[in-house]
């Protein structure tokens, strides 16, 4: 899909997506980034450090969010920024043959500047009703 920066207009939605999370996703991320800090994979560990549980790893919440991003732009290479604040943890059960954890995304352009030829899309990303990431936005580039 080409995407014209003409095209574009504040407040206007790309999407929005549903993020199904389970423990073995916290494991894949772990081998992958080498982050084995225990809250993520270990129940009674997390719980002797006072969390409610194990909880996603605050670098994968942000990347799946953006996946939204690339996916609308139908090029990766495209996402120039992104940027975020973590806010609140992604509790993630372990429930088997379901997922531990459901986060939403939904994006939004913020913002566009023809004079740079980009759009900044602001994306909500929220588990349990509560927002996770906050100003959460990526900067693309757009011809």
């Amino acid at each position: 899909m080409s995407i014209a920066l003409s095209e574009l207009s504040k407040g206007s939605e790309i999407g929005s997506t549903t993020l199904e999370i389970s423990r073995a996703d916290l494991i894949r991320y772990a081998g992958a980034s080498g982050d084995f800090n225990p809250i993520h994979w270990n129940e009674r560990f997390a719980r002797e450090v006072e969390l409610p549980g194990v909880i996603a790893h605050g670098m994968f919440t942000m990347g799946t969010a953006v996946q939204l991003v690339s996916d609308w732009i139908s090029d990766p290479g495209a996402v120039i920024d992104y940027q975020t604040r973590f806010t609140r943890p992604v509790l993630v059960e372990d429930i088997d043959g379901a997922p531990g954890a459901v986060v939403e995304v939904t994006g939004v352009i913020g913002a566009v500047d023809p004079d740079n030829s980009t759009a900044r899309v602001d994306l909500t990303v929220t588990f349990n009703g509560q927002k996770v990431l906050v100003k959460a936005q990526a900067v693309v580039r757009v011809w």
